[in-house]
């Protein structure tokens, strides 16, 4: 199937799809009362209501999603406190750099697991390059706060964030939604719905998304820099061959043409390339270009020097990301107490990249990254409950994955030298084979206080092969019992309380960036988190304010961290290390607000408040021990806080619909070092739109970003030889209209 033929598919089933958006969350029962409707999550597996839940999550349904005229998930950040979301830039296809409560990992090397789990319909996404989900099509989607390390298993360390997307109704109906903004933003998505007979449903989708101008200008060519091209299909079909069994079969196809995801060069006095080069920002907020959405990279260089067949790779949007997902389920009700669930997926993504790191016009650090990733897992699960006071779950998991870099770097520190110019290539190739069994249950003590009690055992077996510049090759493995235990009170109908211990665990490794045998081949010690929380959830003012808090403590132990340093041996001048640091600590408050304070009126709020640091981090290298203690987390504001709203009224024959939303980070930083070029000051991140609903047609503007802030998604301080930095979107705004039909 062709590019042209994918985008012809998404085209016609959305024009098929003639279908609205439902409304804003509606609050009236049917005795047209306006209060609070029920929440109901699967963070732990089965489906409870959000104030029953023993643990911090966040959830937001699928009329308030359709609020936020969101494209991924970092259009959902403010769904949660103490949570932040960005794209490194480091790659095609969104390399999700996401963080709850300080923890995360900001890397684009595949070696590294992810410390938050991005779950979709089920499956964990065990790479950062992909992660950034699209958030289309979407019904749920919930945020667990702290270690998941009992049912969602390894590399859930800080948390999860986990998107459900709607299944088929079996009934014929459709929805498009239609978009057209600045940066010459096209959005089409439609979805349709059949019934085929009584047993069977499919749902098709499609999605086609073009940025026709990038955020960015090149200041070498004029052009703008920054245009995407997203297509998808998929397939979704659930069959009932009996009352209480079904089987689900999802398919998804996704291609991304992009720009090389545009850097920004901070180098500062201190660093080589001002020193030795005269490449020097003029301070330490504004860029070498004098902008932040103005860049000088230049790939020109590299195919003149090295190989003319690299045009391929820097012509606009040369750079690429496909990913195929299949997803196959199978849901049995045994009898009234007991049920089966079995759950395969597999994800494989492409990539094609070339990366001018240093961010200038001359040619000093660039590499070609063709990527392959492959993973599968299976997960069964048998779930019920004995006596009326015993509930369950016990479990199974497999999983296994494998990826290849050929990495090829082009290293120009004076090409004019004789052999200034340095072509060097490296390939790694790394498997992970993991196994776990897991169980968590609750007991009812009485009728107002619950017992929870889970662990999960998981083994994890890793190997490496390193071949170019460095040949090597080793395995290793890890294992770990991660705990939970929890209690509930329920103080009456309208308030619990409670308080958990949670470990996490997140896998040792090797390191996929090398510059000798010893590198490749040392591995990395895993890393856990002990979390202890107490929280209330309450509702207030006859079901219309819903108020949920939490307070918590985690200990840090072994902390995995990437550390840059020069190499004499590398070739590149640098190399990054893995290695642990000893201990930290976080600890902090979170709050949830949900309040329908008049008929039509919907607010939501949070505030997160952390205080993440090491307790104690030294590392020993060859020039020493050096002391990382004083050092701030990345990503781990002290201050986190949203506030949004929806109004809604009748107007003629039809509802007129206004929203706003204001979402606070606080100062933090991107970079490991705290480098002061690369430091973020807070940010007001302001939204609104309005919109008119009238039979099945819904219209809106919207505009994000209204008041422009421009703080780094990502910063790296390349071991003293420059910095380099990439900026969030700016102000974007547009036009959507919706259409809906059928269920």
């Amino acid at each position: 199937m062709n590019r042209n033929f994918l985008k012809y598919s998404c085209g016609v089933i959305a024009l098929a799809a003639t279908g609205a958006m439902s409304p804003t969350a509606s609050a009236q029962d049917q005795d047209g009362v306006w209060e609070l409707e029920e929440i109901i999550v699967t963070a732990r597996k089965r489906a409870e209501n959000i104030q029953d839940v023993g643990l911090s999550v966040s959830a937001i349904g699928q009329a308030e999603l359709e609020r936020k005229f969101s494209t991924d998930i970092r259009d959902l950040v403010d769904i949660s406190p103490n949570l932040v979301i960005d794209d490194t830039a480091q790659g095609p296809g969104g390399v999700a750099s996401i963080y709850i409560r300080g923890v995360g990992v900001s890397e684009v090397e595949k070696n590294f697991d992810p410390a938050v789990g991005v779950v979709v319909d089920g499956i964990f996404l065990g790479q950062m390059s992909g992660s950034l989900a699209r958030s289309i099509d979407v019904e749920r989607v919930e945020v667990l706060r702290g270690p998941q390390g009992t049912l969602f298993g390894r590399n859930t360390i800080g948390g999860v964030v986990k998107l459900e997307r709607t299944k088929p109704t079996g009934e014929l109906g459709a929805k498009l939604r239609a978009s057209y903004g600045n940066y010459e933003i096209l959005l089409l998505d439609g979805i349709m719905n059949f019934g085929l007979g009584e047993q069977l449903a499919l749902k098709l989708s499609g999605t086609y998304r073009d940025q026709g101008k990038g955020y960015y200008t090149n200041l070498n060519n004029g052009r703008d820099v920054g245009r995407i091209e997203y297509q998808s299909i998929g397939a979704n079909l659930l069959w009932t061959p009996q009352d209480n069994i079904e089987l689900e079969y999802t398919y998804q196809r996704e291609r991304t043409d992009q720009d090389t995801p545009p850097l920004l060069n901070l180098t500062q006095p201190n660093q080589v390339l001002c020193l030795f080069f005269a490449v020097c920002a003029p301070d330490v907020r504004t860029p070498l270009s004098g902008s932040r959405y103005a860049t000088l990279q230049d790939y020109e260089g590299v195919a003149n020097l090295v190989d003319p067949g690299l045009r391929d790779l820097i012509a606009p949007g040369a750079a690429t990301f496909d990913a195929d997902t299949h997803i196959f389920e199978v849901r049995w009700d045994i009898d009234d107490d007991l049920r089966l669930d079995y759950i395969f997926g597999s994800w494989e993504t492409r990539e094609t990249v070339l990366t001018d790191w240093d961010g200038d016009s001359q040619l000093f650090f660039h590499t070609s990254r063709p990527a392959e990733y492959k993973q599968t897992s299976h997960e069964l699960r048998l779930t019920g409950s004995t006596d009326e006071k015993l509930s369950w779950v016990f479990g199974a998991y497999v999983w296994d994955s494998e990826y290849e870099v050929r990495l090829r770097s082009f290293i120009c520190f004076g090409c004019a030298l004789p052999g200034g110019l340095l072509d060097l290539p490296q390939t790694t190739n790394q498997t992970t084979e993991s196994w776990a069994l897991f169980f968590e249950g609750d007991y009812d003590l009485s009728d107002r206080l619950t017992f929870t009690l889970g662990g999960r055992f998981t083994e994890d077996r890793k190997s490496t092969a390193q071949t170019g510049v460095v040949n090597a090759a080793a395995n290793d493995s890890w294992d770990q019992f991660t705990p939970k235990v929890g209690l509930k009170y329920r103080i009456n109908d309208d308030a619990m309380v409670y308080a958990t211990y949670s470990q996490g665990y997140r896998s040792g490794g090797f390191n996929g960036r090398v510059d000798s045998v010893e590198v490749a081949t040392t591995p990395y010690d895993a890393e856990t988190i002990d979390n202890y929380e107490i929280g209330f959830k309450t509702e207030w003012l006859d079901n219309r304010l819903r108020l949920n808090v939490t307070a918590f403590y985690m200990d840090y132990k072994d902390k995995q961290e990437e550390l840059q340093f020069p190499s004499a041996t590398s070739g590149t001048g640098q190399v990054t290390l893995n290695t642990n640091a000893s201990t930290a600590t976080m600890k902090g408050l979170e709050a949830d607000l949900l309040w329908y304070p008049v008929e039509g009126l919907s607010i939501r709020a949070n505030l997160g408040i952390l205080d993440a640091g090491y307790d104690e981090f030294t590392f020993i290298g060859l020039s020493g021990t050096t002391d990382f203690s004083d050092l701030d987390f990345r990503r781990a504001p002290k201050v986190t806080a949203s506030i949004s709203g929806n109004y809604e009224w009748a107007v003629g024959s039809g509802t007129a619909v206004v929203g706003g939303g204001w979402h606070f980070i606080g100062a933090h930083e991107v970079d490991f070092a705290n480098k002061p070029e690369l430091h973020n000051e807070s940010q007001h991140l302001l939204d609104a739109s309005a919109g008119y609903r009238f039979n099945n047609i819904e219209i809106n503007v919207f505009a994000r970003n209204i008041a422009k802030a421009d703080g780094y998604s990502i910063g790296f301080d390349v071991a003293g030889l420059w910095s380099y930095a990439a900026t969030r979107a700016p102000r974007t705004y547009g036009l959507e209209v919706n259409y809906r039909f059928g269920g």
